[in-house]
């Protein structure tokens, strides 16, 4: 690197606060989803409600992946265009979500804590949460195009400084497009493979067809598949408390979205297996939009739910929507 180079990314390190921002995000009440109301059963799951989510600022959008990162409703979102959007989920006496508040948005960064360099670089697709000792640590982050997974500190549940690599394997780093990293999520402690990451490819698939995946574990650690659907596309997963593992399906179907969610047993998600999925839930036409986000997280008094996010392509003509769901007793 040149003197002048290096005192230009000396300075972009030395701004780089500045780059992040605070964002207005204005959120409007989804108060049914399909035939079903609030506290309504949908399928095999319970409607809790749900926003739809805007902002004035022009960064925001594109979110595909959520992780929670902290007790009080922190949460994380990332984009497209390689951004973290930080806030907090918002909920009222009567603990339905009505909004999204105290937004940040912060560019990520390469290994070497420099701003990523094109949009290539800056497809982030998936997110979960790393914890030390019950403690969040940092974020999980799973790109496709340059395809990879890394890590970024936490502190005080927000996300930055410079990236961590973690190992991946080689067949899918070198398969470099849009069809390849949607899925990252990190198992439980009470999962028979605890602390293993869990990767699932979009439309990589192994020579049965079925989905290629991998398990990134110390002991737990491997190849794995998950059933290929002709409809849909696993788009994002997250693990329930139990062990059990949730499968976020997106598909096009008549200029329109699908989306399918299963669940797959712990006992499944180990190394070397095929994962088949139960279907919880099913839906498409203008209950949904384009579905690719979705964690798991405690509400305030104390219910497990299922958040699950669209990611708007940054376009005028689709929505960012939040939607929470519980499981049945």
């Amino acid at each position: 690197m040149s003197r002048l180079a290096a005192i230009a990314a000396a300075f972009l390190v030395a701004i780089a606060p500045a780059l992040a921002v605070d964002a207005t995000v204005t959120a409007a009440p989804v108060t049914s989803f399909k035939d079903s109301g609030i506290d309504m059963p949908v399928d095999r799951l319970i409607f809790r409600g749900g926003v739809a989510l805007s902002s004035p600022d022009d960064t925001f959008g594109g979110l595909s992946g959520l992780t929670v990162t902290g007790p009080s409703g922190q949460a994380v979102f990332v984009t497209d265009r390689g951004n973290f959007v930080s806030g907090q989920l918002a909920y009222d006496d009567a603990d339905r979500l009505f909004g999204f508040i105290g937004v940040r948005i912060e560019p990520m960064r390469n290994s070497r804590g420099e701003l990523l360099p094109r949009q290539y670089a800056k497809d982030a697709e998936s997110v979960d949460t790393v914890f030390r000792d019950g403690v969040p640590v940092a974020v999980r982050v799973g790109f496709e195009n340059l395809t990879r997974v890394a890590d970024f500190a936490l502190d005080n549940g927000i996300p930055g400084g410079a990236a961590r690599e973690i190992a991946i394997p080689d067949w899918l780093t070198d398969k470099r497009t849009n069809e390849t990293l949607e899925s990252v999520c990190i198992a439980p402690p009470a999962s028979p493979i605890a602390g293993s990451t869990l990767l699932i490819a979009e439309e990589y698939l192994d020579e049965n067809g079925n989905h290629r995946g991998a398990l990134l574990g110390h002991n737990d650690k491997g190849p794995i598949a998950y059933r290929n659907s002709p409809v849909v596309n696993p788009t994002e997963c997250a693990f329930l408390p139990n062990g059990d593992l949730l499968v976020l399906e997106r598909g096009v179907s008549v200029l329109s979205f699908t989306m399918e969610l299963r669940r797959v047993p712990a006992a499944e998600v180990r190394p070397g297996n095929l994962m088949v999925g139960e279907l919880l839930l099913s839906a498409g036409g203008g209950s949904i939009d384009n579905m690719e986000a979705m964690a798991v997280h405690t509400a305030p008094n104390g219910e497990l739910r299922i958040l699950i996010g669209s990611d708007n392509n940054f376009n005028d003509w689709q929505r960012t929507l939040l939607l929470e769901f519980a499981l049945p007793d």
